[in-house]
């Protein structure tokens, strides 16, 4: 059995793409999912969203629901497919809703400040 918990993640968190800031929050939350790394999920309100174009990908997970994808477009770069929102989830994990995580890569750092 999968076991998720979700948090508030302490501190103040950034998200960067090609050198530009997409989004800080202080309020982020921090998804732990069995013996995975955890994930930070940012506000939508506290993100850039004029970087992101939704993209034709979706993903199901038993344990949270379907998944909508965006590419990070920049000055410097293209990220396909490196944010995702959950924008009906599972019950269990409802407080997702209305947040952004971001796939950790060469381009797109998540990072604490």
């Amino acid at each position: 059995m999968t076991n998720i918990t979700i948090r508030k993640a302490e501190g103040k968190w950034v998200v960067r793409s090609g050198g530009a800031v997409l989004g800080e929050s202080s309020n982020a939350l921090e998804l732990l999912e069995d013996d995975r790394a955890p994930v930070i999920y940012f506000p939508r309100g506290d993100i850039a969203m004029a970087f992101l174009d939704q993209t034709d990908k979706t993903t199901h997970c038993p344990h949270k629901g379907d998944a909508t994808y965006y590419s990070i477009v920049n000055k410097s770069s293209v990220s396909e497919n490196a944010a995702w929102s959950y924008e009906a989830p599972l019950d269990a994990v409802a407080d997702i809703k209305g947040h952004l995580a971001f796939e950790v890569q060469d381009s797109v750092k998540v990072e604490q400040v």
